[in-house]
């Protein structure tokens, strides 16, 4: 009889065991996963910003390179020094017709 008890109270104290386990268990996971959810937040908004930075860049570039063949034009190419000189003191030959077109910024 007594043995009978004995094995009924550590069947109840291991199922008692195994489902506060789980729990413990449980609450680890979400602790988890509850902490990771800022960090992932933060890194959304650091990949945009990466982004953000990467177009600025390439527009940077582009009007590095863009600089650096009219200066390379200027210092090379008399024509287009003779053109661009024309250009900035609104100068012209006699008989030429100037069309001025204004772009649209960015």
């Amino acid at each position: 009889m007594k043995l009978k008890r004995l094995e009924a109270q550590t069947r109840v104290i291991c199922t008692f065991n195994r489902i506060v386990f789980g729990v413990l268990a449980l609450v680890l996971s979400l602790a988890v996963v509850a902490s990771a959810l800022p960090q992932r937040r933060r890194h959304a908004e650091l990949e945009d910003k990466l982004q953000r930075v990467l177009q600025d860049e390439k527009k940077v570039i582009a009007e590095h390179e863009y600089r650096e063949t009219e200066y390379r034009a200027l210092k090379d190419d008399p024509a287009f020094l003779e053109l661009k000189a024309m250009d900035r003191l609104n100068l012209r030959r006699d008989g030429e017709k100037i069309f001025r077109f204004q772009r649209e910024e960015d």
